[in-house]
């Protein structure tokens, strides 16, 4: 056995169909849709088109994750996929960018989970307060993770069911409560034209649909990846942008976007205003449930990808196990549990709005970067023209939603790609032995 093989998983372990589909779901509807109208509100309710737009871009990337579980179903992930359509290099830039981003993105959903929990205790709406809410958070999915990748995937399909209930009756209050003029009079309160509004939201609304790639991400954890990355990618995606719409023209019809802006739980205030504030409360307490499996569910995801990595050479050995590849090490999830909790500390701000934007901003910008890379991968494994087709249609539309962000959010990206191509030259060097020479581009 070549040591980029992994030792398949017994059947009863990997992950059906239906769970692989609500893990994609829940692994997007969460964080971002349930602080979005926060970040939005200065967009205000022609964000609506930013949501249709980036709702179908991610139709597009689903179905372009479709392409690669056909094509690869024997494939570890996403960083799997470019190193063995692009090469090595851009493989360990995949593994490393993806493995940042699901870690970062963690916090971002941590904090989407303690804005709500300020529904009831606002002193967490304090930074010191909010950042040990953030730890706690963290802590209870890492040590569901540590023990089993079924376990965590569980907590989050059981929470996707219970945090669908806010949106629900977020969408219900909307119903009933709808104002025209108030969704009118939030239209564009930035007073930009829409040419330069809508582009800049973008990056703020795409982050509710990271999570698209997640069926792929662990195809080694599907049953039947030929069949079901597919089937769960372009079903998850779905019924999320179906979700979004809805919840975004709700909210916009009731409270005025200047409001918005000061809110730590838009969803919660929306529900207090037509139902009162017992019903407001179990709003809240529904968004830090599905809060806490969207973070198991992203926990898995850096967990994963971190394991593949280390087993193709381009971490160290803590977070994977090169002698019996596949299996994961209690050091993985202890050690990304750390830094989660480390960038907590250092990316503490004073709202929770401003650390939300500042860490969703430079996280998209990336996992979009990823997805360009995942469909020149599918041009590649297909000579079908209507393959090639949607991969070139998928890499449009990410690289101008990177163009259409704002420069402090491709920064970042920027600079972790720099620092990735000195990892890379260690890699080189230090472990080229276990990076496998087969998988350089035909």
């Amino acid at each position: 056995m070549s040591q980029t093989e992994t030792i398949p998983l017994p059947a009863d372990r990997k992950l059906g169909w239906g769970l692989a589909a609500l893990v994609v779901a829940g692994n997007m509807i969460g964080s971002g849709v349930y602080l979005a109208p926060v970040a939005l509100a200065p967009t205000g309710s022609s964000s609506l088109i930013g949501w249709l737009i980036c709702g179908v871009g991610a139709m597009i990337l689903a179905a372009v994750f479709a392409g690669l579980g056909r094509f690869q179903p024997d494939a570890d992930g996403l960083s799997d996929f470019t190193r063995r359509g692009l090469g090595p290099f851009l493989g360990f830039q995949t593994a490393i960018a993806y493995w940042g981003v699901c870690l970062t993105g963690n916090v971002a959903v941590a904090l989407a989970g303690t804005g709500y929990l300020a529904f009831f205790f606002p002193a967490l709406a304090q930074p010191i307060p909010a950042a040990l809410c953030n730890l706690v958070l963290i802590g209870v999915t890492t040590t569901a993770y540590a023990t089993g990748a079924r376990i965590a995937a569980r907590l989050g399909a059981v929470t996707l069911v219970i945090g669908l209930l806010p949106l629900v009756l977020a969408i219900a209050a909307g119903a009933v409560a709808f104002s025209g003029q108030t969704f009118a009079a939030s239209w564009n309160p930035s007073g930009l034209p829409l040419a330069q509004s809508v582009p800049a939201s973008l990056v703020v609304i795409f982050w509710s649909f990271l999570g698209l790639e997640s069926a792929a991400a662990l195809s080694r954890l599907v049953r039947d990846p030929a069949r079901d990355v597919g089937r769960a990618s372009v079903g998850g995606v779905g019924l999320a942008l179906v979700v979004y719409v809805a919840a975004s023209v709700a909210v916009f019809g009731v409270i005025p976007a200047a409001e918005l802006g000061q809110s730590t739980s838009p969803f919660a205030d929306l529900a207090a205003r037509v139902f009162g504030a017992s019903v407001a409360g179990l709003v809240a307490a529904c968004a830090v449930i599905k809060a806490l499996g969207t973070i198991a569910g992203w926990t898995i995801l850096g967990g994963e990808t971190a394991r593949s990595a280390a087993e193709q050479g381009y971490l160290p050995r803590w977070w994977g196990s090169a002698a019996t590849p596949g299996r994961l090490p209690l050091s993985n999830p202890l050690i990304n549990g750390t830094i989660m909790a480390g960038l907590v500390v250092m990316t503490s701000q004073p709202t929770l709005a401003g650390q939300f934007g500042l860490l969703i901003g430079a996280c998209t910008v990336l996992t979009i970067c990823l997805y360009a890379l995942c469909c020149v991968s599918l041009f590649r494994f297909s000579r079908s023209a209507g393959w090639r087709a949607l991969a070139v249609v998928g890499g449009l539309f990410s690289v101008m939603a990177v163009v259409a962000a704002a420069p402090g959010n491709i920064v970042p990206a920027v600079v972790l790609f720099g620092v990735a191509s000195v990892g890379w030259l260690w890699v080189r060097r230090g472990r080229a032995g276990r990076v496998d020479p087969a998988s350089a581009p035909l």
